[in-house]
């Protein structure tokens, strides 16, 4: 995400609300990909820590090894309901994490 004049705060550098914003679907996004229409998923706790201040362009990865999503798919079909904890963090161009994320992504089978 680009530093620009809608996503900076009153000191120049990325409002924490957007740093936030930019990670928030993805985890979602790629469980409802990858487990389909059997499965209820939704975001269920989030936590941000910052580090330094954001400025320039900050990238983040979102990633889910594709074992990983199936151990969710066989928890959850055995259990019911599962809750997945996942972590990225939030780069600067010279590779500094700027934020750490946590989120908690609820999953159901229907």
């Amino acid at each position: 995400m680009r530093l620009r004049w809608w996503n900076k705060n009153l000191v120049g550098t990325h409002y924490g609300g957007s740093l936030y914003s930019m990670c928030d679907p993805f985890y979602v996004f790629i469980l409802i990909c990858n487990l389909g229409e059997d499965f209820i998923i939704w975001d269920k706790a989030a936590n941000i820590r910052f580090k330094k201040p954001g400025k320039g362009t900050v990238k983040a990865l979102f990633e889910i090894e594709q074992a990983e999503i199936e151990c969710i798919r066989e928890k959850t079909l055995k259990e019911g309901k599962m809750d997945c904890f996942f972590e990225t963090v939030v780069k600067n161009e010279a590779g500094e994490v700027v934020a750490e994320v946590e989120k908690v992504v609820y999953v159901r089978k229907k």
